[in-house]
């Protein structure tokens, strides 16, 4: 590579890695509200590529913005969700599962690691990785390298993760900007665009409407509609700080609220992750 390109670095772009099927994760990319592509890569790997306006448009630096996402993908679900991303000068990973505190490593555009060897380790970990011999190719990522760049730094990992059923498709490259990147995943036969606000489905039928009377039915986590959705991921959403602060003022009146809207939110996203699709 030039020198020119290793001293600016990729333009920024990024790339979603859950570990499920496309019809487990489009209903969860879609609360995202964010026009993005899903395609499959690899079993059971499904990949999210990213239009990129919060970082293109708004001025968001792409690795905020992606662990943000990474983590809202990955509260309820019962699978992990890994964010790459990089820009002009660094580049890195963000692995999001559950409740836990997202795990992350970053190297410089020119290669050289600045991240702590601990969330390389924890990262093997969460994600099953052989201890031995893919932790001995990780430890690689994290030691100086004068051949190796930040695009570099990034194949070397997915060079680990192909091991854990990671194909990404042909295109999908990380350094690329976020444009090519979408237009090489729409090039795939079996690709679908996550859009925000979902197209309206059919007209319901007579009895699909006599159901609907009951509105507040609409809402429920067994109901399996948007509305169910929406709500489960703001109740999510709301939870998260409501338990904080009543842990941190250790008020009983707090916590069992932010607690009750965790509990009835996740449920809400698990059953519809869970539920059949047609």
């Amino acid at each position: 590579m030039p020198t020119e390109d290793r001293a600016t670095g990729p333009a920024p772009g990024a790339l979603l890695l859950c570990r499920s099927d496309p019809a487990s994760v489009a209903p969860a990319a879609r609360l995202l509200r964010e026009p993005m592509v899903l395609t499959p890569a690899g079993r059971p790997w499904s990949v999210l590529v990213p239009e990129g306006r919060p970082w293109l448009d708004g001025g968001e630096p792409v690795d905020r913005v992606l662990t943000g996402w990474a983590a809202a993908l990955a509260v309820g679900a019962p699978w992990p969700v890994l964010a790459l991303w990089w820009d002009t000068d660094r580049a890195g990973y963000t692995l999001a599962a559950g409740f836990r505190r997202p795990v992350g490593y970053v190297w410089l555009a020119n290669g050289t690691p600045a991240g702590e060897d601990e969330a390389m380790h924890t990262f093997a970990t969460r994600l099953g990785l052989d201890p031995v011999l893919d932790m001995q190719e990780l430890d690689r990522l994290t030691e100086p390298a004068a051949e190796a760049d930040a695009r570099a730094r990034l194949h070397g990992l997915l060079t680990v993760l192909t091991r854990a059923g990671v194909t990404l498709p042909t295109g999908l490259v990380p350094g690329e900007p976020a444009d090519r990147l979408c237009a090489a995943a729409r090039t795939r036969p079996d690709a679908q665009e996550i859009e925000w606000p979902v197209r309206q489905p059919a007209p319901p039928t007579r009895r699909a409407t006599a159901t609907g009377r009951h509105r507040p039915a609409s809402w429920l986590p067994w109901a399996g509609t948007e509305k169910a959705r929406v709500l489960a991921l703001a109740q999510v959403a709301a939870g998260l700080p409501l338990t904080a602060w009543g842990l941190r003022r250790r008020s009983g009146g707090w916590l069992a609220a932010g607690l009750l809207l965790l509990a009835h939110g996740t449920l809400g996203l698990l059953y519809d992750l869970g539920r059949p699709r047609d």
